[in-house]
């Protein structure tokens, strides 16, 4: 497989800015060898939805700008339906380990929740917060301890119960 395809696979699998140099070193290319493989993956995306985004430190996988009317459609309707059970699944997984990783809760639900995380986002009913260099952690939001209609998420029903049986789940040996 081509360099610039491991790129876009990466930068598709993370969705979220890359560091140019970290991806050099996982990569090991040096930077004359990435950057050609940057600029043919640029190229190749000119036509389609997706586009790459680079500053001097990062690239990242975007919407085309010419899409921008019609995702905002869908975002419109995506934030006024109902989240669904994903939706709601991952938002007991965060609301019961925060702070916590993209790769933990995909770990824990056994597949990608990059989408379901989005919707989450854009809805205020969590938070997103860098970790310097490994991607972002999770939080349930005000807006989402208000919907519950609790203060705090130690007020929700057996929330001591439920956090005893997660610690317990967690001690055991595999």
């Amino acid at each position: 497989m081509t360099l610039d395809v491991l790129i876009e696979g990466l930068l598709f699998y993370k969705a979220a800015p890359q560091n140019k140099e970290k991806l050099m070193k996982l990569f090991a290319v040096d930077k004359e060898e990435f950057n050609s493989a940057v600029r043919i993956l640029n190229t190749r995306l000119q036509s389609g939805a997706v586009r790459l985004t680079e500053t001097d430190t990062e690239i990242q996988l975007v919407t085309a700008p010419e899409l921008s009317e019609f995702i905002e459609s869908l975002r419109k309707s995506d934030v006024t339906g109902d989240i669904g059970k994903a939706g709601a699944e991952t938002l007991a997984i965060i609301l019961y380990r925060e702070p916590i990783s993209r790769v933990e809760i995909d770990r824990i639900r056994g597949v990608n929740s990059s989408f379901i995380l989005r919707n989450l986002l854009m809805r205020g009913l969590i938070s997103r917060e860098s970790i310097t260099g490994n991607g972002f952690q999770f939080r349930v939001t005000p807006n989402l301890l208000n919907h519950l209609g609790v203060t705090s998420k130690q007020n929700l029903p057996n929330f001591s119960e439920f956090m005893n049986s997660i610690d317990a789940f967690d001690n055991i040996e595999p």
